[in-house]
């Protein structure tokens, strides 16, 4: 098997409740690199009403991955304040290039400290951890990458303790953010409630008996309509001018103007908000499938060493959910962290409107999961 079949030789599962199977992952190679990434400060961001920006940082890291790989498939996930991936060796050098203009890059437009760090998985593994990934089929034109192990969180851990590093980006290196956008309304829950949840297994917790758990935590979201997805069946909300141009401006501007950078996201922007609302097609372009197709598309929900998701709810699952995550608190089996609030948001990577390959990372849009994360209960 090459370094590039891996990944790409992977079954990919449609059935959300396989992913807590821990015999549908497999082990990264020995060889391969981990690399992180976190936004120091985001908690106090978000009390400051960043959390969109923060949101855009972290796709932004795996938007320059996406680029710079020229579109080739590799695991990723999304994490609100940061992102974590996988690359094979031969891609190291330049995905560690990539991280580290995306660090200047926030720095620059947005002042915000992104920590940055890249380790092989041999080292991982030294450290008794591991990284095992497997493919879930969110819609027929995207899979998202599932992980399990341990090694992402361990990673994440060393590169927050100055470990890890990668090189400095050379003065006025920009990194590759084309699709990178912010379009999408936010979108408010149609049930009361959107819920940010993050809940880990205990140290020295078996797999088996936290998924155990999981599933039960998966027969209460199943119940919900389209099993607790934010967006709407014909796709989130769009209105104009939206929230994230001047975001989308910092992001595809290069080295021009942010001025003319953000009249050409707010033109095209009009053109697609008069389209969905007309219903009209232009050059084959079905901007009302093309909104479907996002909604279907999002990572709502996902496995990155123990379960997080964004869920549309009523305040009684709610309710049931907490008292289920604090009775299994209190037995010993997980930690965990939940934030309410009235709207979802989207962040989105599109490197064409006329294929159905975009993708689009949820949270919850005052404070999501970096606001979860804060109130993980041990």
């Amino acid at each position: 098997m090459t370094e590039f079949s891996f990944y790409d030789g992977l079954p990919k599962f449609t059935d959300f409740a396989d992913m807590s199977d821990e015999g549908h992952y497999s082990s990264l190679p020995d060889d391969w690199w981990i690399g992180t990434s976190d936004v120091k400060g985001s908690t106090e961001a978000v009390q400051n009403g960043k959390y969109k920006t923060v949101n855009m940082v972290g796709a932004a890291v795996i938007s320059a991955q996406i680029n710079v790989h020229s579109g080739a498939c590799f695991p990723y996930i999304f994490g609100g304040d940061g992102a974590s991936f996988a690359v094979p060796p031969s891609w190291k050098d330049r995905a560690s290039d990539a991280l580290a203009a995306v660090k200047l890059w926030a720095q620059e437009e947005f002042e915000m400290h992104l920590r940055v760090g890249m380790v092989p998985v041999s080292h991982i593994r030294a450290a008794g951890f591991d990284v095992k990934v497997a493919r879930f089929q969110a819609s027929e034109g995207v899979d998202y990458a599932m992980f399990t192990g341990g090694g992402l969180n361990w990673a994440e851990t060393q590169m927050k303790a100055g470990k890890h590093s990668v090189p400095e980006a050379n003065e006025g290196a920009q990194p590759d953010l084309t699709g990178l956008s912010c379009r999408w309304s936010h979108m408010p829950s149609k049930n009361g409630v959107i819920l940010s949840m993050i809940v880990m297994p205990h140290d020295d917790v078996p797999w088996p008996t936290f998924t155990e758990f999981v599933s039960r935590v998966l027969d209460r979201t199943n119940r919900l309509e389209s099993f607790g997805h934010p967006s709407a069946k014909e796709g989130p909300g769009v209105s104009w001018p939206p929230a994230g141009a001047t975001l989308e401006a910092h992001a595809q501007r290069g080295t021009g103007s942010l001025g003319k950078a953000r009249r050409k996201a707010l033109f095209e922007s009009f053109v697609a908000w008069v389209l969905i609302k007309t219903g009209l097609k232009v050059g084959g372009f079905d901007a009302r499938r093309y909104r479907r197709i996002v909604g279907e598309n999002a990572d709502f929900r996902k496995f990155e060493d123990g379960l997080k998701m964004t869920l549309d709810c009523d305040t009684e699952t709610e309710a049931d959910l907490r008292s289920l995550l604090e009775e299994a608190a209190k037995d010993g089996i997980i930690h965990f962290g939940l934030h309410t609030q009235s709207e979802a948001m989207l962040t989105c990577i599109v490197p064409s409107i006329m294929e159905d390959n975009h993708v689009h990372f949820v949270d919850g849009a005052s404070g999501g999961y970096t606001a979860a994360s804060r109130f993980l209960k041990v």
